[in-house]
């Protein structure tokens, strides 16, 4: 679709299958092609069952298809170890769950700076670069705050700031508004437009909403297990999600 974009994601013929060989056998993936572009915000829409979670897990490294081919910003990791996979997933993914998975009883700055902290990075480095990312998302005041005095709306802008700690070449965005209320869900969608244009970060939003899906630049949708469609998102590129409300969350 933009083949004067650098490749981020290249996944041909991602099978997954749980049980293999035995007689409860479930093939939940079932040879799934998926390309996505630098600069690129791509959806993923599916109901609850299509597979999302699955897929999600692939392409985030996290777990290893059954079969397929998967070249990840250049690298091909379809047989790479799972350290090789960590080592990787570390350096070229963000992740944002809609659970937040924060860590209890640290501060927002240390949660930040933890992806930088595995990736070798020395103390002073990590707590700059953890503090421009918090400002970012404008949680820089709630920085020494722990998880516990924050809400799910200021949680998830950690969440994110954390994703971006050691440049990544994509996010991934698992329900990321799931949990929380419209309003708060609209400053967190604003956020990653802003993220996406702004900045230019590769995001892949994995969703069950059709309504934040249209407002990404392409859209998949996932049915049991295979992609059924794809178009552009109807509500993509008009400055409408442009609301500088970045502010306070409920």
């Amino acid at each position: 679709m933009s083949s004067d974009r650098k490749t981020v994601i290249d996944a041909k013929g991602i099978v997954k299958k749980f049980n293999i060989g035995k007689e409860n056998e479930l093939e939940i993936l079932h040879g799934i092609d998926i390309k996505v572009y630098e600069g690129e915000f791509v959806s993923i829409v599916g109901t609850s069952g299509s597979g999302k979670s699955t897929l999600m897990n692939i392409l985030g490294l996290l777990d290893k298809p059954t079969e397929g081919e998967y070249v990840l910003d250049g690298t091909d990791v379809s047989a790479a170890r799972d350290d090789e996979l960590s080592h990787i997933r570390n350096q070229k993914i963000g992740f944002v769950f809609q659970t937040y998975n924060l860590v209890a009883r640290t501060s927002a700055l240390k949660n930040v700076e933890l992806p930088m902290l595995y990736a070798g990075m020395s103390s002073r480095a990590r707590r700059e670069k953890a503090e421009k990312l918090l400002e970012i998302v404008d949680m820089k005041e709630r920085k020494d705050h722990t998880p516990d005095e924050l809400s799910g709306g200021q949680k998830q802008r950690v969440a994110i700031a954390r994703s971006l700690g050691n440049s990544p070449s994509i996010i991934l965005a698992d329900e990321p508004t799931g949990a929380l209320d419209s309003k708060t869900g609209r400053i967190i969608m604003d956020l990653f437009h802003r993220l996406n244009e702004e900045q230019g970060i590769t995001i892949v939003l994995i969703t069950h909403s059709n309504e934040l899906a249209e407002e990404t630049e392409r859209v998949l949708t996932l049915k049991d297990g295979n992609i059924i469609g794809e178009r552009k998102g109807a509500n993509y590129g008009f400055g409408k999600y442009k609301t500088g409300a970045y502010g306070a969350c409920g």
